[in-house]
């Protein structure tokens, strides 16, 4: 038996105690049911939070689909170890057009449409840019709210239509690799130096609340970037700490960070 105040208490201090309360009680319904619960489009940390909830229950499996065959994003189901069936995850996918002679649009045009139409962004998965315009995923429920509304992204009119999973492609990402020296591995200094901006600035993002440090927020500038760590900044993609190679003689720390496009 799981010891709920347990768990929240665990997630209490990192600020992961609502999405993990809700986590909860989606495992607590699905060994209850000896079925099967899915939750929102969780992000990579919000899988891992999923992950640590289902270790505290007996009889719980994870499973997970996001569509895409490599989705950032994806829904999770708490399955009871006695459901034989494969879960549904109510996803919908969708092919959205225009007219690219006229406008160019990008991956935080359409999320921003999409929010605009008083959508939560945990009803949404991962966003493709395609030849054709865009792929995306969203849950099946609110399918038809979706093609009622999302006609237009700025001045751009859109032809949204649904299609098979077996259409989604496979999200490419275009890495550049970063050598740099940073005075401490600070977040606002490393992550400075994967955008290319000063550190003062990236200071200022980062209380401003525009980064944020493996998908959660960052809680200040002087946290602490440790290897393999992602970082984010609005509008500007993903930077990820590859590598720390050492000490320089001016002992400064010697980094290498690899920059998604």
């Amino acid at each position: 038996m799981a010891d709920r105040d347990k768990i929240l208490r665990y997630f209490k201090a990192s600020g992961d105690e609502e999405l993990a309360a809700r986590l909860v009680d989606l495992a607590e319904a699905a060994r209850k049911t000896a079925r099967y619960k899915v939750s929102e489009f969780l992000d990579p940390h919000g899988r891992n939070v999923a992950e640590i909830v289902a270790a505290n229950f007996e009889g719980i499996r994870l499973e997970s689909d996001g569509g895409f065959a490599n989705a950032e994003r994806s829904r999770i189901a708490f399955v009871a170890e006695d459901f034989y069936s494969t879960p549904d995850f109510g996803l919908v996918c969708y092919l959205a057009s225009w007219d690219k002679r006229y406008y160019t649009l990008g991956h935080r045009d359409i999320l921003g449409a999409f929010m605009g139409m008083g959508c939560e962004r945990e009803i949404m998965g991962d966003i493709v840019l395609v030849p054709e315009g865009a792929q995306f995923v969203a849950d099946k429920s609110f399918a038809n709210y979706i093609e009622s509304n999302l006609c237009q992204i700025g001045a751009a009119h859109v032809s949204l239509q649904q299609i098979g999973r077996e259409e989604l492609k496979e999200k490419e990402e275009k890495v550049k690799i970063i050598s740099a020296t940073v005075a401490a591995l600070r977040l606002d200094a490393v992550a400075a130096a994967g955008y290319g901006i000063s550190r003062s600035r990236m200071a200022e993002e980062i209380k401003s609340q525009n980064v944020k440090l493996n998908w959660k927020e960052a809680k200040s500038a002087s946290q602490t970037v440790a290897e393999g760590d992602v970082m984010s900044f609005r509008g500007r993609g993903r930077v990820e700490l590859s590598e720390i190679r050492g000490t320089t003689k001016k002992g400064r720390c010697a980094i290498t960070l690899k920059r998604y496009i």
